[in-house]
């Protein structure tokens, strides 16, 4: 594991074990219901939760040079319900106060290094400013999406009126923690064809599932299968950073699932589901039968229709691989981007410094218009346009034409030819579920699994999370709607795996997206599938804005770019179950989400 819970292996098996035997405790609770075997009091009487910082626990394995401890304001230069990001000398923590309490914990997102100190602090835990992850402040657990680590804690106590933290010096350089996980109690054979818990698909559902169930006390056996060659990776950068490796995208080691007792099956496409007799069965053969089925597939890219459909220089950004030929093949050449989704317009960015020239030909005359209205559109369509970008439309094509196993142009039905050295089809998605059709496992009339407010489908025992499902959302009167986004595919493998435990939970998040373009990001939350109406506050020309969107008379959505943390503001009072009348974002005064809770 990585930070406070990090090797030698002996504190690793205390803590399992600590686990276990203090499952019913009421007393130290952590937020997931386990007894921390850290609990303890800290001086100034407030709850402290697990951390390596408690060197009398672990009196072997920590000792006072392993800590820092540092004055680092007086009592009285915070007020209640403010942030300050403050310096230890061997590294930094995020000094907060709520309620009179002084708390101190990681200062940076795990997830993308994002500083929290910018974020949102409310009713216990901090929002990251940019994608939306919730952090408790007293335990540093980590509560709401996207990453799957945890924050680390600091010992705060007041002497003279000056706050002073003591914390572990490699806590601080790591920034981030595992949650402790359980492990397999059985002696399992890995060629035995049966797994208490399958998982199918090793993204953020699946992967998310899985260490829910270890980090929730389930000793039994864990199989994840999937499709990719590698361990799981961090998808959404493949499209904004094409060069980077398997390795740099890695959320986690072979060796962090082995440790924990996730098996991981790489290079098995599943061709289908027998649900009577509970079992798997693998395109190689291999069938596994199952007690409990979780099934996170995923998308697969829309089908086109194109001349020589074997050409070697034609991408859908699947994988790494895809994403490093693409750069290479792009290097001083002719790209076409076919499509202007999200991942295809973020490919077209990343090729402005690499190609020669870059081309997209979308379905709509305005990207994202049907995601962010046409005046968002319009505004970030200037910004591609300034770095050189052209744009033409799909019904202008005539043919895309090959020769010898390549693609060598596009040519619009007006006679211009678009040379086309490296094709990229970013053209949208549809679920891959095909393996499903004759399984008895409920399909729409779009191929998407249905499933309840637990992530469970019609076959009991079987459930389904991700960007294959509609799922009941609540704040469409539980609406059964697909959100393809990144984060929520998180949340859906947590509360599959609590639901798989008996422990049913719901879906208890609001959506968060992002996409970065030309070192702009921009940020979403929300779902607004349906506005109406698009109130904007800001300078669109500038791309420095908010953009509140309506349904009747209801904000359901924001987004925003170099706006910050005003998303994840909105977040927090969506969240909270709290409306935003449409009236209250028109005026022009949005004083009121902007957060002054840090220094």
């Amino acid at each position: 594991m990585g930070g406070c819970f990090s090797k030698p292996k002996p504190v690793e098996v205390k803590v399992e074990l600590s686990l276990l035997d203090k499952e019913k405790e009421v007393d130290g609770l952590s937020p997931n219901g386990k007894a921390s075997p850290f609990a303890e009091c800290r001086p100034n009487g407030a709850l402290a939760h697990g951390s390596d910082d408690d060197s009398t626990l672990l009196p072997l394995y920590h000792k006072p040079r392993d800590y820092v401890e540092a004055s680092v304001c007086h009592v009285k230069d915070l007020e209640n319900g403010q942030m300050r990001e403050v310096d230890l000398g061997s590294g930094r923590a995020l000094l907060i106060k709520e309620h009179g309490e002084f708390t101190a914990m990681g200062h940076k997102c795990p997830h993308y290094g994002a500083p929290l100190v910018k974020g949102v602090l409310s009713k216990g835990h901090v929002r990251c400013p940019w994608h939306g992850a919730c952090f408790n402040i007293a335990t540093g657990d980590i509560e709401d999406f996207p990453g799957l680590d945890s924050l680390p804690i600091f010992q705060v106590r007041v002497e003279k009126d000056k706050v002073i933290i003591r914390a572990n010096k490699q806590a601080l350089q790591s920034q981030k923690r595992s949650k402790p996980m359980a492990r397999c109690s059985a002696v399992i054979n890995s060629n035995t064809g049966f797994s208490h818990v399958l998982i199918i698909g090793s993204g953020p559902a699946g992967l998310v599932c899985a260490e829910t169930l270890r980090e929730e006390g389930f000793t039994d056996r864990i199989v994840m299968c999937t499709m990719d060659k590698h361990p799981p990776y961090d998808r959404p950068k493949l499209s904004k950073s094409l060069e980077s490796t398997a390795e740099q995208l890695r959320l986690r080691s072979m060796d962090f699932l082995q440790d924990h007792d996730i098996e991981l099956l790489k290079e098995k496409e599943v061709v289908a589901i027998d649900v009577k007799t509970q079992s798997v069965i693998f395109e190689d053969g291999l069938r596994m039968e199952y007690r409990k089925l979780f099934i996170a597939t995923g998308s697969k890219p829309k089908p086109m229709n194109y001349k020589g459909k074997d050409v070697r220089n034609v991408f859908h950004l699947r994988t790494p691989e895809d994403a490093n030929s693409i750069a290479r093949l792009a290097n001083n050449k002719n790209a076409v981007i076919v499509g202007t989704s999200f991942v295809g317009m973020e490919v077209a960015a990343a090729l402005t410094d690499k190609a020669h020239s870059v081309s997209v030909i979308g379905i709509e005359s305005v990207p994202f218009k049907k995601a962010l209205g046409e005046k968002v559109g319009k505004a970030i369509m200037k910004l591609f346009e300034a770095n050189r970008v052209k744009f033409y439309m799909l019904n202008e094509v005539s043919e895309m034409v090959g020769h010898h196993g390549q693609l060598k142009e596009v040519v619009l039905k007006s006679g211009k030819v678009l040379r086309a050295d490296v094709c990229v089809i970013g053209a949208g998605s549809v679920p891959a579920t095909g393996f499903l059709k004759q399984s008895g496992i409920h399909l729409d009339s779009k191929g998407f699994i249905t499933v309840n407010k637990n992530m469970q489908t019609n076959v009991d025992g079987v459930f389904a999370g991700g960007d294959v499902v509609m799922f009941p959302f609540q704040p469409r009167n539980n609406k059964k709607v697909n959100i393809p986004h990144w984060q929520m595919a998180h949340v859906h493998g947590k509360v599959a795996a609590l639901s798989m435990m008996g422990r049913a939970t719901e879906v208890k998040t609001v959506p968060y997206f992002w996409s970065a373009m030309f070192g702009k990001t921009i940020r979403y939350a929300g779902y607004g599938d349906g506005f109406d109406d698009v109130i904007i506050q800001g300078d669109l020309d500038e791309l420095r804005f908010v953009a509140f969107y309506t349904r009747s008379e209801e904000v359901v959505s924001v987004a925003s770019m170099n706006y910050d943390p005003i998303v994840s503001r909105v977040a927090e009072v969506l969240g909270s179950g709290k409306t935003i009348k449409k009236r209250d974002v028109e005026t022009g005064d949005i004083s009121w989400l902007i957060d002054k809770g840090s220094q």
